[in-house]
């Protein structure tokens, strides 16, 4: 069962170098304990624009499917490496990261301000990728219902 509160936040556009990476997506999700909906607002960028445009907040009242994609993803997350030192590299290789934060996990990857160039000291194997895959499949569930 997924923890009674947690956040996570979705993030495509991580990669940069001399500049810092430029999202074309945002999305965050919020279960704060004791309210009965997932709070979900999303930041986008379309393709020309220079900037994140918000999209209206949606909220969605958690139901068995909900919980399982959530608990599979909390698992997922619990059992991949991030990168070090933080934002050195895209480990994963999809120019994505996830951010979750919960009382038992925290867990991010591509660096507060994404990647920028350096080499991580860890590396992630063909089933991390697709662990991380999966999760940001997830995420992504999350954000459409």
């Amino acid at each position: 069962m997924p923890p009674a509160e947690y956040f996570v936040r979705l993030q495509h556009g991580i990669t940069g170098g001399f500049a810092p990476p430029t999202p074309d997506a945002v999305y965050t999700l919020t279960q704060a304990s004791g309210q009965p909906s997932l709070a979900i607002t999303a930041a986008v960028r379309d393709s020309g624009t220079p900037s994140l445009q918000d999209a209206a907040p949606k909220s969605v009242t958690p139901d068995d499917r909900t919980t399982a994609l959530v608990d599979e993803l909390h698992g997922i997350l619990k059992s991949i490496p991030t990168e070090s030192p933080p934002g050195s590299e895209d480990i994963y290789g999809m120019d994505t990261s996830i951010a979750w934060g919960s009382d038992d996990l925290e867990w991010y990857n591509g660096g507060p301000q994404g990647c920028g160039g350096g080499t991580s000291t860890v590396k992630a194997t063909e089933e991390h990728k697709a662990k991380f895959k999966r999760a940001v499949e997830i995420v992504q569930q999350l954000v459409k219902d």
